[in-house]
C-alpha cells in the first residue's frame, strides 16, 4: 500500500505542509498549516468513485490512468 507523508515545514516567510517536493499554501503559523495538512491527510483517506486521471510527472510528462476508488493510501502528518 501506498503512504503518503505530510510534513509541516516553514516555507516562503509562513508555514506549510509538503508532499514529496510540493508545498502546499503558506499559512500564516504552524498551527493553521498543521490543521490544514490533518484535514488533507484524512481526505485522501475518503473512498469514492473509480476514475480515469491524468497527471504530470518532473519531467513535464503527462500520464493517464485509471483510478480505483477503493485504493486508497497510508496518510501520516510528521509535525
Amino acid at each position: 500500500m501506498t503512504e503518503v507523508i505530510y510534513k509541516i515545514v516553514q516555507h516562503d516567510g509562513g508555514w506549510a505542509y509538503q508532499v514529496g517536493e510540493t508545498y502546499s499554501e503558506t499559512f500564516p503559523d504552524h498551527d493553521a498549516a498543521l490543521k490544514a495538512a490533518r484535514t488533507a491527510a484524512a481526505e485522501q483517506q475518503v473512498g469514492g468513485q473509480t476514475r480515469t486521471i491524468s497527471w504530470e510527472d518532473s519531467s513535464g510528462q503527462w500520464h493517464r490512468e485509471v483510478s480505483d476508488g477503493g485504493d486508497r493510501p497510508e496518510t501520516t502528518v510528521v509535525d
